[in-house]
């Protein structure tokens, strides 16, 4: 019989593999993420000697019994353990071709109103809060249809999500933001932040203090990014100790934690949308059923994809 390594296709941090290309040792005692295998808990991230750089091998995304949603987008779920309040953790991955749906924004902040995904009206196959928030704003740089609504923020880790005029979807980098402005094709675009992600490298701000980000800070999380091949990867976190009535409680991973579950899934860019009680997702599955995790706070401005006509 295989190891059990074997059969999961993840190999501990210390062995240059799975999707790995270097790895660090601090030196500390490190939190850990399993994922349950068979009925058992194996650890496949540890924060004692965590990856700097993923290559794009989507070793967790092998373990999702992948469902059918509408026209190119497929999803399913993750049970993982973590440590403290992350002991249960549900993440549900979805994964979308942008040839076959486009993504574009639902600003409702313009006419002075909030959004939830449950606003999505039938025609919509995805939907889930976009970006960060400021009062009753977006945070930073909102663009719908071609028109800039909201200009630009700069900070060290605030990157953004691009849709251009081909449909194709871009993770852009916090130094690239002002060069993609200066660009016509695009199409609709919004700011976020941390960047989870860059070329696959998990920025040394979530590894180490000092650099303005809580590293131990731990909340329900909702994250987007985008493999090498072009398919954009959204994953959202649920507690998931109490059922679903409680999954909504903002228990859960770190920033960090959240860039291993990226670079698991096969991203090589990978930013953190608003997670904490707004985070909130909706997808109609191949047969038209909708299913909802809804967050407990609507926000001004959202995501949403359609299909290609």
């Amino acid at each position: 019989m295989k190891p059990l390594r074997a059969l999961l296709g993840l190999v501990p941090a210390v062995v240059l593999a799975g999707g790995i290309l270097e790895a660090r040792s601090d030196g500390s005692r490190g939190d850990t993420l399993a994922i349950r295998v068979d009925g058992r808990w194996v650890t496949w991230w540890r924060r004692d000697f965590a990856p700097l750089r993923w290559n794009g091998q989507a070793s967790l995304a092998g373990r999702v019994t992948w469902q059918a949603g509408i026209a190119g987008i497929v999803w399913g779920e993750l049970d993982l353990r973590g440590a403290r309040e992350a002991w249960r953790t549900r993440v549900i991955v979805v994964r979308l071709d942008p040839g076959r749906v486009r993504l574009s924004l639902a600003p409702a902040f313009t006419r002075g109103r909030t959004w939830t995904a449950a606003d999505a009206d039938s025609g919509v196959a995805l939907a889930l809060d976009a970006g960060q928030f400021r009062n009753d704003l977006p945070w930073g740089w909102v663009v719908h249809q071609g028109h800039e609504v909201l200009s630009p923020e700069y900070a060290p880790l605030a990157g953004a999500v691009v849709v251009d005029s081909s449909g194709s979807v871009r993770v852009v980098a916090p130094d690239s933001v002002g060069v993609e402005r200066r660009h016509n094709a695009v199409v609709e675009a919004f700011q976020s932040y941390p960047m989870l992600l860059q070329d696959g490298m998990v920025p040394a701000s979530l590894r180490e203090p000092g650099h303005g980000v809580s590293i131990g800070h731990r909340d329900a999380r909702l994250a987007l990014g985008t493999t090498g091949d072009g398919q954009v990867v959204i994953a959202l976190t649920r507690f998931d100790a109490l059922g679903t009535t409680f999954g909504r409680i903002p228990f859960g991973l770190t920033s960090a934690e959240m860039a291993a579950v990226m670079g698991a899934l096969g991203c090589r860019e990978a930013v953190a949308l608003d997670g904490g009680i707004s985070g909130q997702l909706l997808l109609r599955d191949g047969t038209g059923s909708t299913r909802t995790w809804p967050g407990v706070r609507p926000v001004p401005l959202g995501l949403i994809a359609r299909p290609n006509r």
